[in-house]
C-alpha cells in the first residue's frame, strides 16, 4: 500500500478513485508522562515521552488507514492529510485523524 500527502503518484495514474477513507486514533499518556512533561514545560526542552506517544498515534492511524484502503480495493492512498489534537477534560489524551482519497494506481 503506497501512502502519500501528494495529490498524485509521478508516472503512476490513478485508475479508479474508491472515495475519502479516514481513521481517528485517540491515546492516552499516562500520569507518568504528564508529570515528566510539566518538568519539560517548567525548564524546557523536548518531552520525549510525548514525541513517542504522539509517534505511536501516527502509526497507528496510517496502519488503520491502509487496512481501509485495502478493503475497498485500493492500492495507494494520495492526499494524506494529518490533524492532531488533545481531547478529554484536562487534555491528557492524543487524537491523530489522517484521511486522504483511496485509489487503484
Amino acid at each position: 500500500m503506497l501512502l502519500t500527502t501528494t495529490p498524485s503518484v509521478e508516472g503512476r495514474p490513478v485508475t479508479r478513485y474508491c472515495g475519502i477513507v479516514s481513521s481517528e486514533v485517540i491515546i492516552g499518556a499516562n500520569f507518568v508522562k504528564d508529570i515528566f512533561a510539566s518538568f519539560r514545560d517548567f525548564f524546557g526542552g523536548r518531552s520525549k515521552a510525548y514525541e513517542e506517544v504522539l509517534a505511536e498515534a501516527k502509526e497507528k492511524a496510517l496502519a488503520e488507514l491502509s487496512q481501509k484502503a485495502e478493503r475497498c480495493g485500493a492500492n495507494a492512498v494520495v492526499g494524506i492529510k494529518l490533524d492532531y489534537e488533545t481531547v478529554g477534560a484536562s487534555g491528557s489524551m492524543l487524537m491523530v485523524v489522517a484521511s486522504g482519497t483511496a485509489v487503484v494506481i
